[in-house]
């Protein structure tokens, strides 16, 4: 989004000046608000699923800033000929999975457009000093990710039916976890450093946070979580067009800085540039929390990885 010049006041905690994942607003002391909106397309067929994916994608940036889950309000359109029944499951959907996230779908609006969409502007609430940032990347800190890799090679290979219903159901598992458990241990670890990853995929995000932190990124391949079958339709190279474009951007952005080693596969180089749909959080906390990270994901039933560390350079660097 284009920077408008215009002034901004105090309250106005992270808005355009300092690109982020969603906007915060102090509102008092004790609280900010968060505010975001995305909505896509569909990327599956079922409507209902399609509902919860998108509003499960959007409230993802409230979490990424540490925020809780208020209220919604859905953005939509929608082909005049398209069944009302189906409108009403793609609805239902996103109203069930906000629902999940402790919040309440509020109201909306909706136009005739040929080709549907669906998502939520969200409102969230956090703590003025507990927002994390993309900047906030400190040299030394553990690397962490909360959702495998692979939606974007998954969906686009059920696209071309070239995916099996197992697969696929994976993928459609992880894109429906709310990123809500990851935001409550980021918190509890005194993380700073946090995005979600989703359409730049997790290097044009980890990206984003070199670039705002002025740190860097080591990322070991080995490490990685992948959604079953993932890496085997990356080899048969089930990649979107969203793929190459990330990667054009990346080495445009940090040419040199990007170090790629030779030993890691170009599958896997493929996977950390594709576009995701409800990805994990990406973030980062001191070594003497990093123990404790992985145990506080465990007691809350979901699993998290560790994998890598800040540098003080900012570059990224992929190892094997």
């Amino acid at each position: 989004m284009l920077r408008t010049g215009v002034p901004v006041p105090q309250a106005l905690l992270v808005g355009l000046g300092h690109a982020d994942d969603a906007a915060v607003y102090r509102v008092a002391p004790d609280l900010a608000i968060v505010q975001t909106v995305d909505f896509f397309p569909p990327v599956v067929d079922d409507p209902h699923t399609w509902g919860a994916v998108a509003a499960a994608n959007a409230m993802s940036d409230v979490y990424a800033m540490g925020g809780e889950v208020m209220f919604a309000l859905a953005v939509a359109g929608f082909p005049r000929e398209m069944p009302k029944a189906i409108i009403a499951e793609v609805f239902r959907g996103g109203a069930e999975k906000v629902a999940e996230a402790g919040g309440v779908v509020a109201g909306g609006h909706t136009v005739v457009d040929p080709e549907p969409k669906y998502g939520l502007c969200v409102t969230g609430r956090v703590h003025p000093d507990r927002v994390l940032v993309k900047g906030g990347l400190r040299p030394g800190d553990r690397l962490f990710l909360s959702k495998p890799l692979g939606t974007g090679v998954v969906t686009t290979a059920a696209k071309d039916d070239a995916v099996s219903a197992e697969v696929l159901d994976g993928a459609i598992r992880s894109m429906l976890r709310l990123n809500r458990v990851a935001a409550e241990v980021a918190r509890e670890s005194a993380a700073i450093g946090a995005t979600d990853i989703t359409g730049f995929g997790l290097l044009g995000h980890g990206g984003e946070m070199v670039e705002a932190s002025g740190a860097g990124l080591v990322i070991h391949a080995s490490r990685l979580p992948i959604l079953p079958g993932a890496l085997a339709l990356a080899e048969k190279g089930h990649f979107s067009g969203g793929m190459r474009r990330n990667r054009r951007h990346l080495d445009a952005t940090f040419g040199p800085r990007l170090q790629m080693h030779p030993d890691v596969a170009p599958a896997i180089a493929g996977l950390l540039t594709e576009s995701e749909t409800s990805g994990g959080l990406l973030f980062s906390v001191e070594p003497s929390s990093a123990a404790h990270v992985l145990d506080r994901f465990r007691r809350r039933g979901e699993e998290c990885w560790e994998i890598g560390e800040v540098l003080a350079d900012p570059v990224i660097r992929i190892e094997p």
